[in-house]
């Protein structure tokens, strides 16, 4: 029927945050991606090439280091082909970057130069419950040696010299304390070598001494089964070592030595004292109490096999590790039959970054890359501003051209409320300057901005 408009309500789909999966706004993002190009740089003035791997892997490589259970996210189409039905799903969301790279070294072998120096920036998935600090999407910045046959003792303690510069260096870090904490899995081990007891479960203990306490450790390890109970007293005690240098370290075993008689005649146990102390002795340039050697530490149990790396805020340590790794014997022995033994460690890089994000650690008032807006004051002087915004571009500042001749008022809230720090006006030959609110003139060929 002519005229007739038939009104109808449209079904909207109001969306909400899925869970674990962080999203940030624009301001949050631009010191995101200046964090990731701090790290990058970094990471590779040490010479660590970067690498990027599938967010796949398929089941049967992440099956092939016994990673499999209820965190990891398998991929299955919605709508699947004739002949799929039944099938298990084949791909999964890598978990960590530790399995891609494994499975990318064996896989190119050939090809690589060893010992192989790496780094990857990138998103990993794991289905776990989400709280603070915890995702089910986040990026991990990780940083891995590997080479064949045997590995040098070095590139052990270069990892906790990169990660101090990598996170002093950070925007937003500059009021934080952090504390990178190193052991040696060997000197434990060492100890462990002739008592009959679940060393696992032992070392599982141990690494919760900060969290429960000397007292609390010392009950759970005597209620073991084994030999454990009389020596407790000595690992609780061996546990709880700091140390900021290597002399330190040296004196306080000593005294545990002359009081308990240590079997340090373990071979394990001498290697791993001897590695540590020549790590405290390598990174004695970094600030006093910025490493210390904390035997407690024993990462991953049955993962890591020497060095092992922990590193927390000294004033909130029981927000738990923001930066992890150690040393393994292979890394690839799954995938290939070479011995690959390697060190490397992980930034949690979305952890790290949410909680000063949450704490206001970040200046948010830049909303736009731009260090320049060009006022396009009518359609007459578009192409003198889009002229001028080409010459500054070449130069390398970042020039956004305002969309519309609308009023100038209008033009230079815009710039006020993306944080554009200079305001540049083609038809008057000048450029604004937001913070001091100081206007002079400039020619886009020699134009600097001020400096603070």
């Amino acid at each position: 029927m002519a005229g007739y408009c038939k009104s109808r309500s449209m079904n909207v789909y109001k969306p909400k945050p899925v869970s674990g999966f962080p999203e940030w706004l624009p301001e949050e993002r631009l010191i995101e991606q200046q964090w990731m190009d701090h790290i990058r740089k970094v990471f590779e003035s040490y010479g660590f090439c970067s690498i990027e791997t599938p967010s796949v892997e398929e089941l049967d490589v992440i099956s092939a280091k016994g990673e499999v259970d209820k965190e990891i996210y398998v991929l299955e189409r919605l709508h699947k082909e004739d002949g799929d039905s039944g099938k298990e799903a084949r791909l999964a969301l890598h978990f960590d970057q530790t399995v891609p790279l494994a499975r990318y070294v064996a896989q190119h072998f050939n090809d690589l130069v060893f010992p192989f120096k790496r780094y990857q920036i990138q998103r990993v998935w794991r289905g776990e419950r989400p709280q603070a600090g915890r995702f089910r999407e986040f990026y991990q910045c990780d940083i891995d040696v590997i080479n064949v046959d045997a590995l040098p003792l070095h590139f052990d303690a270069e990892m906790p010299a990169i990660i101090w510069e990598v996170l002093s260096g950070l925007p937003g870090m500059e009021t934080e304390k952090i504390q990178l904490r190193v052991s040696n899995r060997k000197i434990l081990l060492g100890l462990l070598d002739d008592i009959d007891c679940d060393q696992v479960e032992v070392l599982r203990i141990l690494d919760k001494i900060e969290k429960i306490g000397e007292q609390e450790t010392l009950e759970l390890l005597q209620s073991l089964s084994g030999d454990i109970s009389g020596f407790a007293h000595v690992l609780v005690k061996l546990a709880a070592i700091k140390a900021i240098n290597s002399g330190e370290l040296e004196k306080k075993l000593q005294d545990i030595n002359d009081e308990y008689i240590l079997s340090s005649s373990s071979e394990s146990y001498v290697k791993g004292v001897g590695d540590l102390k020549a790590i405290l002795n390598y990174l004695s340039h970094l600030p006093e109490g910025a490493v210390v050697a904390d035997l407690s530490i024993v990462r991953g149990l049955d993962y890591y096999t020497g060095t092992v790396y922990e590193t927390v805020f000294t004033d909130d340590p029981g927000y738990g590790s923001i930066c992890s790794g150690g040393r393994y014997d292979d890394l690839a022995s799954s995938y290939i039959n070479k011995k690959l033994p390697g060190v490397g460690i992980s930034i949690g890089f979305s952890r790290l970054f949410d909680r000063l994000r949450q704490q206001g650690n970040f200046d948010i008032s830049r909303k736009s890359p731009a260090d320049i807006l060009m006022i396009l004051p009518d359609e007459e002087h578009r192409e003198t501003a889009a002229n001028a915004a080409r010459i500054l571009r070449k130069r390398n500042f970042n020039v956004e051209l305002y969309h519309a001749p609308q009023k100038i008022k209008k033009q230079l809230s815009y710039a006020e409320r993306k944080g554009i720090p200079y305001v540049w006006f083609p038809d008057l030959h000048q450029v604004k300057d937001m913070k001091r609110q100081t206007q002079a003139e400039a020619t886009p060929e020699h134009w600097q901005p001020e400096k603070d």
